[in-house]
């Protein structure tokens, strides 16, 4: 078997030209308090064409030491916006009125597991705190909370992890 190697040049092109995909999907990070998380789901956003990224809260923002080591770069190819935690409703009510469903991925009584959910082709994933999860007055605004199924003790992913595993199934479902 004969395997080019390609440089990272040439790979940055075949990047730049590969097709946008059909859904619309967004995400708002929102007190996630972990540059190292921030730049992983950075980097799963440019891996999954998500739209944008949304900080809000204690979330650092690029340009940062702990995001740019786990996100290699993808900061500066994903689109994003730091919004104060004033402006943050006025943002999802936008969303909403533009027809995104707003999601939260979230453990609660009203969740739905993420395996029996059908992505719509316009949505916003809300991903919270690593201990405080999503502010309640964010959920109010919701139109679905989405759980993952987990079998361990702890019944808890880290941020990243979950917001991989939905975005993931946001894309793909």
């Amino acid at each position: 078997m004969n395997i080019s190697k390609k440089t990272i040049q040439e790979l940055a092109l075949e990047h730049k030209a590969r097709p946008r995909a059909e859904r619309s999907i967004r995400v708002l990070l929102d007190n996630v308090r972990s540059g190292h998380n921030v730049g992983a789901i950075f980097r799963t956003s440019d891996a999954l064409a998500i739209e944008k990224v949304y900080l809000s809260g204690i979330c650092p923002k690029p340009p940062h030491k702990e995001i740019r080591k786990s996100a290699i770069g993808a900061e500066q190819e994903v689109s994003w916006d730091y919004l104060t935690q004033d402006k943050v409703i006025g943002a999802l009510n936008n969303l909403k009125q533009e027809g995104f469903k707003i999601l939260a991925l979230e453990q609660c009584h009203q969740s739905i597991n993420l395996y029996d959910f059908k992505a719509p082709d316009q949505s916003l994933l809300i991903v919270g705190n690593e201990v405080d999860g999503i502010r309640p007055e964010l959920l109010a605004l919701c139109d679905n909370a989405l759980e993952i199924p987990q079998y361990g003790i702890k019944h808890s992913l880290n941020v990243s992890v979950s917001a991989g595993i939905a975005l993931w199934h946001l894309r793909s479902a």
